[in-house]
Formats: structure tokens, C-alpha cells, sequence
């Protein structure tokens, strides 16, 4: 047996834990990562802002794969620290929850408040040069790999004020080194409609792509741009707002969609699991809509409104400023302030009701949608519960076209397929011991423009939800989930892919845990064929196949499939079923705002919309199956 004594404990000093642990600061050392040590320096820029001493924040990603951060706030202070004998600003980029975030005094409100971001964009970078300009002087110091080159020194003077930060992102520490502008500018986009005046450009030096991001609207400005594919009920969008060390900001405006469109933010941080300040907005939304429900509708005087009732087609953003902010989790996805939860409802409820005596017109319409939501929502009920009771009787709860697995587990695996003939081959290529197959005929409702009651009249989608087994929308429940992957498997044309986005568009409006929780795949068939000197490779698309046929030259067989059902079954599995050869497209959600925004243009009802996306991307098109 090894020996475990004192000797065996290592201390990490300075930087080395975040080097050699990365993934505990910043999520993983993929892309998401990468992009979060930006976050990092625009959350130290932000909090300037939000202390009333920065207006404006460039970003900026270089030609060599570094970005610069830069606000004109005050600078991170220069002076000697008396206790560490080395300057604030070296102390900030060097030490761990070392900031001006634990003094009271000097961010009141912050959304970084552990101290760290700095230090670890600094750690986990080849190289950072920092440049700070304050008292009249530039002040300028380089690190490498978060070790200092020199101490920090005057290199001239300005008369500006702020702080700059270059950094190359480490390719020791990262699997991808490529900056998505799409990702950034979402964000930046996102951070200046919660900030009302705050300017955040953007520029990519390797395309002369930029932006330029400035709301005076704030929260309504965000409502109306995440409704403009949509079709508001009322014109003007509802603004509510409390000052105070609690700041509490709410816009909301109905839709005559289906769906409910609603983000919560504390200190600028987007809480995607909600907590204490969303639950108070549901809950006096819900009040207060069932308080004009009984003094607008006497006949309806029976009725109560549920949360989902008063959600349908609401697009709202709730964000939250306050001192202490305490999250639940590393990610800081929810928030635990327990106080928060009775304010919110209070001043929601109080604002919310004088908004609604001051515009009985726009109360009025709200109330005629929550009373439609809720008479589809019973009659929902009643169609959920005749599928169960149907599908119970004809088949012991399954539905009578799944070819189902011989195992269960997180191994399992549900192919849906496009037609029978499809199926049929898929089911010869399968394992049985963990593959099910689940054919579906032609292409799938649309969800985006239907309600619930008549998406349960829809026997494809019936079949699908009963086969997963989770159910869906507010009865949804991931621990009665039959399979570990879910995997949509549609022919390589526009067909197939229009199959593809419905389905899509379905898991992403009504089971959208099952893509946070990364359960749904594409599968990846070939649309070609391509035998050389009896070597055959299969292709994905006319761009693959451009490439691959320049490298073969003369005296190749091309085959193109025209869909599944002309794949032999050993084809299917060894480019589909077989885990160790084939391509699954995992589906995640990156951005919840611009995935509602793509999927309302793309399935919605505006026709206009559509046809604008369609020709502003034409050009990147590089297979067009007509």
C-alpha cells in the first residue's frame, strides 16, 4: 500500500491551479470557454458602467487571434499596494479574488464577484498586455502565461481616462482557438439593451466586420427586437421600473403567438435557470391578470388563470440590480435571494396594476388571449388524456410503429425516420440490443403556429411524445426519459431537411430540456456515393463531393441517393448506425435569444421575415438540392 503523508500534499501557488484545472474557472476549454475569458473583461468594463464611470466599451478581435477589451472608465488603480509591496494593477492580473469587488464602496452592484476574472484570462493566456490610463499618464506591463515580464511602468501621457487589455488565448490550454463574431456580438447586443445608454462597438479586424450597439430604450428596446418577426397585440410595450439599491426593471409585451419568450438577468447576468426574481414576476403577473379577469369578465367569473394561461405569446425580460446577489451553482444560472422573490411580486403587481387602469384597452385584449390559452389548455388536457388512455388500450402505452430496443439505459438510442420504406432498412441496419426505430410519415405539424390542443390532434406527434416517453410542455418530465439519444434521421435533401426543422422546432418550443440536456442528435447520411478502384466513400453534399472528385480524377462510379430507402442496410449502419464510424450532429443551445429569433423567422407565420433571411444568406448556401 503507497504511503499518504504530509509530503504528498502539493500547494498550487499563484496561477498554476487555474492552469492546471481550467475547466473549475471558466466551464470547459472548448469554444465556450474560450469565449468566456471575454465575458470576464467586459464584466470588469461593466461594472465601471454600472458605478456611473464608463459610457462606452470596444471590443475588438485582431488578425493574429487576440482581442482587446477597452472601456473609459477610471482604470484599475496603479499605486503601490502597502501590503504586497507590488501595484494594484499586478496584484488584479496575478492573484486570485484579488478586486475591488469585496470592497462595499467601491462596486455596489457587480455581476463578477469572486475576484477572478482577470487573474484567469491572464492565467490562461500566452500573452496579456494590459494598459491603463489615469492620472494623466499610460501605464503599460506584459504577462506571460499570467507571470509578469517586468513590473508595471509609464510608457507616456493622455489626458483620457480607462483600461486596455490585449490577450492571446493559449493553445496548451485550449482545443479551439477560432472567435465566433455571432457569439460575441449576441452578447454585446444583449449587454447594452440591460445597460440604457451604455455604447458597446465591436470590430473584427479579420473581416472589417463591426457593430456598433446603443439602446436608450434598454428593456424596451430589448422587447421590441425580440418581437420583430412577431405580431404585437398591443403597440406600446409595457415599462416597469424601481430605483433604489434593489433595482427592479420589467418590459413585457403580448404577441398573438403561442409561445412564451421570457429572460431573466441579475446585475447583467443572464439567469437561464431563473430563481427568487423570476418567480416573482410569474407570481403577480398571474395575480394581476386574474384580478382584471374577474372585473372585466362576470360569464367568466369561474375561471382562474394558471401561469402557463397568462404566458402564452408574452415576450418579457425581467432584470434585477442589487447589492449581494446569491447564486445557486458555479454557473450562476439561478438566483437564491429568498427577499427578492416577495419585492418583485410586490412592485410587479403594484406597477402592473396602475399600467393596466391607465390602459384598459390593452388589459382588456390581454384577458380575451389568457381566456383563449386556457380554454385550448383544457381541451389540451382532454386530448392528452385520450392519447394515454388509446395507446394503453391498443398497445401497452407504446406506439403500435416503434420498432423498440432490447435494453434501456443512457445507451439507447431512437432513431426517427422519414417513411416506412426508410424504417424498413433502418431496422436490418440496427443493433437491436440499443437502437429503436420510430418512422414517421412525411413531414410533422408545425408547431410554431399551432397551440397544444391541436398539436395533441396530430397522431405523428402523439406517436413521437408517447415513444420518448417525457411528455411535454408544463407536464414534462425528464426522469421518465426512454432513450439516451434521440436521433433524427431524415434523407440529405431539402426534404429531409425541412423534416429535420420541424422536428426540430417541436423539441425546441415544447421538450427543450431535452436539448439542454444534449439528448437530440442529427444524423449525418450521405447524399452520394462514390466508388474508385473498389473503394467507396460516402458523401454528405455537392461541396464534399466537388472536393473528393478532384482528388480521385478519372474513372470513379457516383451514386446518388435519392433517400434512406435506397441505402442497403449494411450502407445505413456503416454511415448512420455504426457508433464507431458514423457522424451525430449534437444540437445545443448556445443562444436561447437568437434561437427563438431564427426559429420565429424560419417557421413562424411572417412571410416577409423569411424571405429576407433567405436572400441575405443565399450567398453562403453551398448545396442547393432542387
Amino acid at each position: 500500500m503507497s504511503e499518504y503523508t504530509a509530503k504528498n500534499i502539493t500547494i498550487l501557488k499563484g496561477l498554476e491551479a487555474v492552469r492546471i484545472r481550467p475547466s473549475m474557472y471558466i466551464g470547459d476549454t472548448g469554444e465556450k470557454g474560450l469565449h468566456h475569458l471575454i465575458w470576464e473583461l467586459i464584466d470588469n468594463a461593466l461594472d465601471e458602467a454600472l458605478a456611473g464611470f464608463c459610457n462606452k466599451i470596444n471590443v475588438i478581435i485582431n488578425q493574429d487571434g487576440s482581442v482587446t477589451v477597452k472601456d473609459n472608465g477610471r482604470g484599475i488603480p496603479t499605486e503601490i499596494h502597502s501590503e504586497e509591496k507590488k501595484s494594484a494593477v499586478e496584484i488584479v492580473f496575478t492573484m486570485l479574488h484579488a478586486g475591488g469587488k469585496f470592497d462595499k464602496n467601491t462596486y455596489k452592484i457587480s455581476g463578477g464577484l469572486h475576484g477572478v476574472g482577470a487573474s484567469v484570462v491572464n492565467a490562461l493566456s500566452k500573452r496579456l498586455v494590459v494598459e491603463i490610463k489615469q492620472k494623466g499618464m499610460v501605464f503599460y506591463q506584459e504577462y506571460e502565461r499570467g507571470i509578469p515580464k517586468e513590473s508595471l511602468k509609464s510608457i507616456g501621457e493622455t489626458n483620457e481616462t480607462g483600461t486596455l487589455v490585449t490577450f492571446w488565448p493559449d493553445d496548451k490550454i485550449f482545443s479551439t482557438l477560432e472567435l465566433k463574431y455571432d457569439i460575441i456580438s449576441s452578447r454585446l447586443r444583449e449587454l447594452a439593451f440591460l445597460n440604457s445608454g451604455l455604447c458597446i462597438e465591436l470590430q473584427d479586424n479579420r473581416t472589417e466586420k463591426a457593430d456598433i450597439y446603443c439602446y436608450e430604450g434598454g428593456l424596451r428596446s430589448f422587447v421590441e427586437y425580440l418581437n420583430t418577426n412577431k405580431t404585437p397585440l398591443h403597440e406600446r410595450v409595457i415599462h416597469l421600473k424601481r430605483d433604489g439599491d434593489t433595482e427592479i426593471e420589467v418590459a413585457l409585451q403580448y404577441n398573438d403567438g403561442y409561445n412564451e419568450n421570457i429572460f431573466s438577468f441579475v446585475n447583467n447576468i443572464n439567469t437561464l435557470e431563473g430563481g427568487t426574481h423570476l418567480i416573482g414576476f410569474n407570481t403577480a403577473l398571474t395575480r394581476t391578470i386574474n384580478h382584471f379577469l374577474k372585473k372585466l369578465n362576470k360569464k367568466e367569473n369561474e375561471l382562474s388563470l394558471t401561469g402557463n394561461d397568462v404566458h402564452e405569446g408574452l415576450t418579457g425580460v425581467i432584470s434585477v440590480k442589487l447589492l449581494e446577489p446569491q447564486f445557486e451553482g458555479q454557473t450562476k444560472g439561478k438566483l437564491g435571494n429568498s427577499e427578492i422573490k416577495g419585492l418583485v411580486d410586490s412592485v410587479v403587481f403594484e406597477k402592473l396594476t396602475t399600467f393596466f387602469e391607465e390602459n384598459p384597452s390593452v388589459i382588456k385584449i390581454i384577458v380575451e388571449k389568457c381566456i383563449s390559452a386556457a380554454k385550448a389548455r383544457e381541451a389540451a388536457r382532454k386530448a392528452r388524456e385520450l392519447v394515454r388512455r388509446k395507446s394503453v388500450l391498443e398497445s401497452g402505452g407504446l406506439p403500435g410503429k416503434l420498432i423498440d430496443c432490447q435494453e434501456k439505459g443512457e445507451r439507447t438510442e431512437l432513431f426517427l425516420v422519414e417513411g416506412d420504406s426508410a424504417a424498413g432498412t433502418g431496422v436490418d441496419a440496427r443493433d437491436r440490443k440499443f437502437q429503436a426505430i420510430l418512422p414517421l410519415r412525411g413531414k410533422i405539424l408545425n408547431v410554431e403556429k399551432a397551440r397544444l390542443d391541436k398539436i395533441f390532434k396530430s397522431e405523428q406527434i402523439t406517436n413521437l411524445v408517447t415513444a420518448i416517453g417525457t411528455s411535454v410542455s408544463d407536464e414534462f418530465n425528464i426522469d421518465k426519459l426512454r432513450y439516451g439519444k434521440i436521433v433524427i434521421l431524415t434523407d440529405a435533401d431539402s426534404d429531409g431537411n425541412h423534416i429535420s426543422c420541424l422536428l426540430l422546432t417541436f423539441f425546441y418550443r415544447h421538450m427543450r430540456p431535452l436539448i439542454e440536456n444534449r439528448h437530440i442528435y442529427v444524423a449525418q447520411p450521405p447524399l452520394f456515393k462514390v466508388i474508385k478502384n473498389k473503394k467507396t466513400h460516402y458523401i454528405r453534399d455537392e461541396s464534399q463531393l466537388n472536393i473528393i472528385l478532384k482528388e480521385l480524377g478519372e474513372n470513379v462510379v457516383i451514386q446518388r441517393f435519392k433517400g434512406l430507402g435506397e441505402m442497403d442496410a449494411s450502407e445505413l449502419y456503416e454511415t448512420v448506425m455504426d457508433v464507431n464510424n458514423r457522424i451525430l450532429k449534437k444540437v445545443s443551445i448556445d443562444d436561447a435569444i437568437e434561437a427563438d429569433r431564427m426559429f420565429t423567422i424560419l417557421m413562424g407565420e411572417e412571410v416577409e421575415p423569411r424571405k429576407e433571411f433567405i436572400m441575405e444568406n443565399a450567398k453562403l448556401v453551398k448545396n442547393l438540392d432542387v
